[in-house]
């Protein structure tokens, strides 16, 4: 019974109650309680009423007197007023204080009740089911959850996190594509005082030009042609939580400085509006570029830059977090076999060898891609190296940028070639037109994996 809808009647008149009771018992959800008093209503309100239908006229306490106590106790359980006057100055001012109907008693009011009744217990469901949806999202970015690893580099940006959730101050994440910046954003918007306040993304670099400032700012009707209607800029979504603009460096120097002086006056005008629209929004700003870079280039305003930089957290390439690698890999199996009701799979050796060799210019994000890919392709509930495929010209476009020895080149190199024509030394000789004693001889000296 505990998880029924509550109802407390209210009303003095026997004959009456009973009568509402009978009506409203007829759904069998609806968990009825009758009291003749207003005394009794409020000694009970312990047991949390989702809706009170409150006769205005009670022996004990008036009207205005039950409204004002019950909201006070219990602010969540909403209040009909129930009277045998038709009084519109008393029902606008109960309706103000917090009732949230007023009917007066006539051949219709039980159907209206039930009207009512119906119409609040929708309500509260939707209500439950946001909080609850809430909750998750809070469970969801809690930083032990959200953000996996458990190497050094990912540590010192927890500790950073945790710093940024405690206050408002403006937050800049850097670092490469696909190291998850908008995650580390929503991690710390939802352990932040306005987790229960929006948190708006915007990608600036998937924005034209010509239309960030509306997306941003919002515009009135008519401000140009195709503003047909008022719309709500991003600044007004996030009042009192969070805007998020990811890729900030892309953004045109004539928007810069409109949102510089959005950010110093705390307060926005929508294109084609004369109004002043005040805005509380915290910011969190997200780049793959150095902006000090793109400051000395003329591409972004110095002014702007100083005033973003506030709490800077630099994410690791993947390459550089050793075994959160592998960790990363086995939750991104784990999560794909649960979401498609598959078998659990395991990560071979030669598999993890696989993939602690590649660099990963994607990141965290061509991981999961290639984890999710490998789950697929994999025949039994082990993968195996040769479920792993990478994206070569990715990799390639990164080769360089590793800085090895050239012995180190070369053995990179050659044991592509091995992999790639199944450990035909003959052929991969020939392909790279070297000895086979070479690769004979690198073999012998460990440096070269055998099939």
């Amino acid at each position: 019974m505990s998880n029924q809808f509550k109802i407390f009647i209210v009303e003095d008149d026997n004959w009456y109650s009973e009568i509402l009771a009978y009506h409203l018992g007829l759904n069998p959800d609806y968990e009825i309680y009758q009291f003749n008093t207003g005394t009794e209503c409020l000694n009970n309100l312990h047991k949390k009423p989702n809706v009170i239908t409150l006769d205005y006229s009670l022996p004990d306490i008036n009207g205005d007197e039950m409204l004002k106590r019950i909201k006070k106790e219990s602010p969540e359980t909403e209040v009909v007023i129930i009277s045998g006057q038709e009084d519109v100055k008393t029902a606008v001012k109960l309706l103000k204080q917090g009732a949230y109907d007023y009917i007066v008693k006539d051949e219709d009011t039980k159907e209206r009740i039930w009207k009512t009744i119906s119409n609040l217990k929708e309500h509260t469901g939707l209500k439950q089911e946001l909080q609850q949806l809430k909750e998750q999202i809070t469970q969801k970015y809690d930083f032990s959850k959200s953000i996996i690893g458990q190497s050094a580099p990912m540590q010192r940006v927890y500790k950073l996190m945790q710093k940024a959730a405690k206050t408002n101050i403006t937050v800049s994440v850097t670092g490469e594509t696909g190291t998850g910046k908008e995650l580390v954003a929503k991690a710390i918007h939802f352990n932040s005082a306005r987790k229960k306040q929006p948190f708006v993304a915007v990608n600036v670099a998937a924005i034209p030009s010509e239309l960030i400032e509306s997306e941003l700012f919002g515009h009135e009707t008519g401000a140009f042609t195709g503003a047909h209607s008022r719309r709500i800029g991003k600044f007004e979504e996030a009042h009192k939580g969070t805007l998020f603009l990811d890729e900030i460096g892309e953004m045109d120097l004539n928007i810069q400085a409109k949102l510089l002086r959005a950010l110093q006056e705390r307060e926005i005008v929508r294109i084609g509006g004369n109004e002043k629209v005040k805005t509380d929004v915290r910011i969190i700003v997200a780049t793959h570029k150095n902006l000090l870079e793109e400051v000395h280039k003329g591409n972004f305003r110095e002014d702007l830059y100083y005033r973003l930089l506030g709490l800077s957290i630099e994410l690791p390439p993947l390459r550089e977090r050793g075994n959160d690698l592998l960790i990363l890999a086995k939750h991104f199996v784990d999560s794909f076999c649960k979401e498609n009701k598959m078998p659990q799979k395991t990560i071979s050796n030669e598999a993890k060898v696989k993939l602690c060799s590649y660099p990963f210019p994607g990141n965290v994000r061509e991981l999961k891609a290639v984890m999710e890919l490998a789950v697929v392709m994999a025949d039994d509930d082990i993968i195996y190296d040769t479920d792993i495929t990478f994206n070569q010209s990715a990799s390639q476009a990164d080769f360089l940028k590793q800085e090895m020895s050239l012995r180190d080149y070369t053995r990179k190199i050659i044991n592509y070639y091995l992999e790639k024509y199944n450990h035909d030394i003959v052929t991969v000789a020939k392909k790279l037109d070297i000895g086979k004693s070479t690769i004979y001889r690198m073999i012998k000296n460990g440096e070269l994996k055998v099939a």
